[in-house]
């Protein structure tokens, strides 16, 4: 049990590591969303999904390592929680603070990881609000509305207001 125990505390610890990188990461992502600049975004985003990737093999060790905590304890994995074993380990202090330590720690981490991936969110979705608007402004612009001309007939021409927008976007160039 000792070395099983030992093998969730290594486990857990490189969990939290890699999740203070993932962290860090998000916290990079904030100003460069801000700014709008796509390419550093994307380079941020795969620099994650490399992160999250160790996240996810760590995720199952530590699967792996429960489970067999679970049998030797004659426990069901699905309801054995760290906070239990915590409690379980009265008798040995010495790992039961640090795994305490450790399952604090990452409770905090990813509660961070939270707050900034809901700021983030909320700034993508700001940025995507403000394209659309952009760009319903830009049809707008398109459609003119028909002008007030009329011929000698004193019939309306129905011509259409054809004015140049600047800035506007242009394929062709």
């Amino acid at each position: 049990m000792a070395s099983l125990m030992e093998n969730l505390l290594d486990v857990l610890e490189q969990e939290d590591a890699v999740y203070s990188q993932l962290l860090q990461l998000s916290m990079k992502k904030t100003p460069i969303i801000i700014k709008g600049d796509i390419t550093s975004l994307e380079t941020i985003t795969d620099e994650e999904q490399n992160v999250v990737d160790r996240i996810n093999y760590l995720e199952k060790q530590r699967e792996e390592v429960m489970k067999d905590i679970a049998n030797v304890l004659n426990k069901d994995v699905t309801t054995l929680k760290l906070v239990h074993l915590v409690e379980m380990l009265k008798s040995q202090p010495k790992e039961q603070a640090r795994l305490s330590a450790i399952n604090d720690k990452l409770k905090n981490t990813t509660g961070q990881m939270r707050r900034v991936n809901e700021q983030n969110k909320e700034l993508l979705t700001n940025a995507l609000e403000m394209v659309e608007f952009d760009l319903n402004l830009l049809k707008g612009l398109r459609a003119a509305p028909e002008t007030a001309n009329y011929n000698q007939a004193a019939t309306n021409t129905g011509d259409y207001y054809n004015g140049s927008v600047s800035g506007s976007f242009d394929a062709k160039q």
